[in-house]
């Protein structure tokens, strides 16, 4: 089969498509024929060799997420699953290729109705951002910031604070994101990339402090929208897309009753399922819209990591190999 095989870490140049010996199910595994490969900022980030968990072993065909059908399953495993449409987790890798091992107990059936792509743009995303609601409880009428709201995680999160009656403002980089964030459900939309950015914020929460900020892009942006949260405010923390850390003064933030929630801990895999599988159902109902901006062809993997790291995209990003046996 092919795939795309990792042999340094470097720049998207790195990610070359290889003929690769098809896998075989083990134990308690299922080989998945891969319509579609998740794509997150994260794997840019281990493929530059700077990933928040140290440099993984290569080589390695990146990818931690899939969807297609499931088509062998190993010793162990019902042979009824053979044929089921699923999306999973792959393990931390081989998710970048024409055919994926999974562990059977990682796989979620798609609902009917839900298309296979949608589908797998919620796997990863749709985890994320229903954990960071359900975690933040949101009230109706909460003045609430979602930062990269045009992203995969961001965008979700618009949609699950304003179906809870928040006030949401959305906030990313360039104009071009404004229709999309606001057609999600924001109240309003700011450029963080412009001067005077949280005075603009300040304004569209009608002059009050913030009750709630996701800030999933860290560094001075994550800094400046704490500083915009009225004392007893919360700010959610699970992601550095602008590749450090926002500051955290914590004596000041206790002596403002601020506190951080967020992603203290991965949620066990038992967890993460009923997760995944609680986003499906949500956007079966058609609660959630996942937003996929673009797709990119197997070959194209290294321009696909160019564009997210250029913060060219919108939505989510998936990898489409060819050859596959579909959906």
């Amino acid at each position: 089969m092919r795939a795309v095989v990792m042999e340094e870490f470097g720049g998207p140049q790195v990610l070359r498509v290889r003929q690769v010996a098809d896998p075989v199910p083990g134990p308690g595994q299922v080989v998945v024929a891969v319509a579609y490969a998740s794509i997150t900022f994260v794997e840019t980030q281990v493929r530059a060799g700077d990933g928040p968990f140290g440099r993984p072993a290569l080589p390695r065909v990146p990818g931690n997420g899939v969807g297609g059908r499931i088509v062998a399953a190993g010793p162990g495993v019902d042979p009824g699953l053979v044929g089921t449409v699923v999306v999973t987790t792959t393990g931390g890798e081989g998710g970048y290729a024409e055919r994926a091992l999974a562990r059977a107990e990682d796989v979620v059936p798609v609902p009917a109705g839900l298309e296979l792509r949608d589908a797998v743009a919620l796997l990863a995303d749709g985890r994320t951002a229903l954990l960071l609601h359900r975690q933040a409880e949101i009230k109706p009428t909460e003045r609430v910031l979602v930062e990269a709201a045009g992203g995969g995680v961001g965008s979700l999160l618009v949609q699950l604070a304003a179906a809870a009656g928040a006030h949401v403002i959305g906030a990313a980089q360039g104009d071009a994101k404004a229709e999309l964030v606001t057609s999600l459900g924001a109240a309003a939309y700011v450029d963080y990339t412009r001067p005077g950015w949280l005075d603009r914020v300040r304004a569209a929460a009608g002059g009050a402090g913030l009750d709630l900020v996701f800030d999933g892009v860290g560094g001075s942006i994550g800094t400046e929208a704490i500083g915009a949260l009225r004392d007893g405010g919360r700010v959610s923390v699970y992601g550095m897309a602008s590749g450090a850390d926002a500051e955290h003064d914590e004596a000041r933030l206790q002596a403002r009753s601020i506190e951080v929630i967020g992603l203290t801990s991965a949620p066990s895999p038992a967890q993460a399922r009923a997760l995944i599988a609680d986003a499906l159902a949500l956007a079966a109902d058609g609660t959630l819209r996942p937003v996929i901006g673009q797709t990119f062809p197997l070959e194209e993997a290294a321009a696909a990591h160019r564009a997210i790291e250029s913060r060219a995209t919108v939505g989510k990003t998936l990898l489409i190999p060819t050859g596959h046996d579909g959906d």
